[in-house]
C-alpha cells in the first residue's frame, strides 16, 4: 500500500481485515472488474468470496452472528472494495443500511429473525426510498400503505433500488396516514420479503427489470411496483408506524459515509493509474511525470485523495462515538464525491487519447464517478444539510 490514505489508531483486528480485503481486491476484483463491467455482468464469484470473508456481517453484532465491527472498519473496507470496482461496494452498502436500521430500530423478534441470515449473506438487503417523481424530496413520496385488519396493503412505485433484483429483503418507506400534523410522522418503514429475480416476485410485488445505466454496472438497479401488496403488521420496522422517516435518515447517515468511502476508493485508484502511466509515457524526451504541468496535476490529485479520506474517517468515527454526525457525513459525502470526480477527470487527462479507449481502466472510472454526485442525496442536498446545521451551531445569541 502506498503513502496515501493511511488511517492511524486502528486495532490489529482492523488492520488484518483491511489487509485481507486489499489482497482480495488485488487478486480477485481488479483483474476481472473492467471485463465484467463492460458486460454489465453480476459478479457472483466475487460476492461468494465476500460471503466467505464474512463481509456481509461486518457491522452486525456478534450475538446475531456478525463480526461486530465499527462503521469506521466498514467504511475502510468499502474504500478498498471501491478501489477495485465501485459496483462491488454497492452490493454490500444497501445490505448494510438495512442491517443497520434493523439493529438500531428493529424489534427483538425482527433482529433475531433477520440479522443472523443477513450476516451470512443468505438474506440480502435493499433500501427503497426514492420514487419516479421525487428523488431527494422524500416528503413528496406517494406510495401509500393502508391498514386492513392485522395487515397493511401497499400501492405505489419505487425507484433506484440497488440490489433490487438480487435482494430478498427490502426496507420500503411509504406514507401511512396516521393523522399526524407533520408529513414526516406519517411515514413508515416496512420490511418486505420477496424472492430474488425479476417479474412478479411476490403477489402484488413486481421488479420490472434492470435499469440500463451509463456506469455503476454489474450491480442491479431496479424499480419496485407494489399493487395491492399485503404485508403483516409485524413487519413494520420497530413495530410501530409513523417512525419511518427518522429510521431512514439514520440509515442514510451510514449510507453517506459509505458514498464518501466509495469516492475515496475510486479516487485512489484513479491516482494510482495516473501516476503509473505518467512514469511510463514519454513526451519531448522525458517521462510526462517530469513535465511540470503533469507533476502539478499529480500533486493536486494526491492532496484531494488524502483530504477526502481524512474527512471520511472523521465522519465515521463520530458516528461510532454515538454523536450526531449528519453535518460531518454531509461534508464527507460532498467533499469526497466532488474530489473523486475531479481526480478521475485529471487521471483521464493524463492518459490523453488512451483514456478514451475501453482498453484502459480509467474509461470505466470516468463513467462511475458521476454516480457519487447524486447517490445518497445530491451535492446540492448535502450543501443544504451542511448549511442548516451550521446555522444551528452558530445561531446568533439574543
Amino acid at each position: 500500500m502506498g503513502r496515501l490514505q493511511q488511517t492511524h489508531g486502528l486495532t490489529d483486528v482492523q488492520e488484518e481485515i483491511l489487509a485481507t480485503v486489499r489482497e482480495f481486491v488485488d487478486k480477485e476484483i481488479l483483474p476481472v472488474a473492467t471485463e465484467l463491467e463492460h458486460r454489465d455482468e453480476y459478479p457472483q464469484a466475487i460476492v461468494e468470496g465476500m460471503k466467505e470473508m464474512g463481509l456481509f456481517g461486518l457491522m452486525i453484532p456478534e450475538e446475531y452472528g456478525g463480526l461486530g465491527e465499527s462503521l469506521l472498519t466498514y467504511a475502510l473496507v468499502v474504500e478498498e472494495l471501491s478501489r477495485g470496482w465501485m459496483s462491488i461496494s454497492g452490493i454490500i452498502n444497501t445490505h448494510f443500511i438495512v442491517a443497520y436500521m434493523i439493529k438500531q430500530h428493529g424489534t427483538e423478534e425482527q433482529k433475531r429473525y433477520f440479522l443472523p441470515r443477513m450476516a451470512t449473506g443468505e438474506v440480502r438487503g435493499a433500501f427503497s426510498m426514492s420514487e419516479p417523481g421525487c428523488g431527494s424530496d422524500v416528503a413528496a413520496i406517494k406510495t401509500k400503505a393502508t391498514r386492513d385488519g392485522d395487515d397493511w396493503v401497499i400501492n405505489g412505485q419505487k425507484m433506484w433500488l440497488t440490489n433490487g433484483g438480487t435482494a430478498n429483503l427490502v426496507a420500503v418507506l411509504v406514507k401511512t396516514d396516521l393523522g399526524a400534523e407533520s408529513v414526516y410522522r406519517n411515514m413508515t418503514t416496512f420490511l418486505v420479503e420477496k424472492e430474488p429475480g425479476f417479474g412478479e416476485v411476490a403477489p402484488g410485488l413486481t421488479v420490472p427489470g434492470k435499469i440500463d445505466k451509463m456506469g455503476y454496472k454489474g450491480v442491479d438497479t431496479t424499480e419496485l411496483v407494489l399493487d395491492g401488496f399485503r404485508v403483516p403488521g409485524d413487519r413494520i420496522l420497530g413495530g410501530e408506524p409513523g417512525r419511518g422517516f427518522y429510521q431512514m435518515m439514520d440509515g442514510v447517515e451510514v449510507g453517506r459515509v459509505n458514498v464518501a468511502a466509495r469516492g475515496c476508493g475510486v479516487a485512489r485508484r484513479a491516482f494510482e493509474l495516473a501516476v503509473e502511466y505518467a512514469q511510463q509515457r514519454t513526451a519531448f524526451g522525458k517521462q510526462i511525470a517530469e513535465h511540470q504541468a503533469v507533476m502539478f496535476r499529480l500533486a493536486e490529485m494526491a492532496t484531494k485523495v488524502e483530504a477526502a479520506h481524512q474527512m471520511m474517517v472523521m465522519a465515521a468515527r463520530r458516528k461510532d462515538s454515538g454523536a450526531r454526525n449528519d453535518l460531518e457525513a454531509g461534508m464527507a459525502k460532498y467533499l469526497a464525491s466532488e474530489y473523486c470526480k475531479e481526480v478521475v477527470e485529471d487521471a483521464f487527462r493524463i492518459h490523453g487519447g488512451y483514456g478514451f479507449s475501453k482498453e484502459y481502466e480509467i474509461e470505466r472510472l470516468y463513467r462511475e464517478a458521476p454516480m457519487l454526485l447524486i447517490g445518497e442525496g445530491t451535492a446540492d442536498i448535502q450543501k443544504m444539510i451542511i448549511g442548516r446545521r451550521l446555522l444551528e451551531e452558530y445561531k446568533l445569541k439574543g
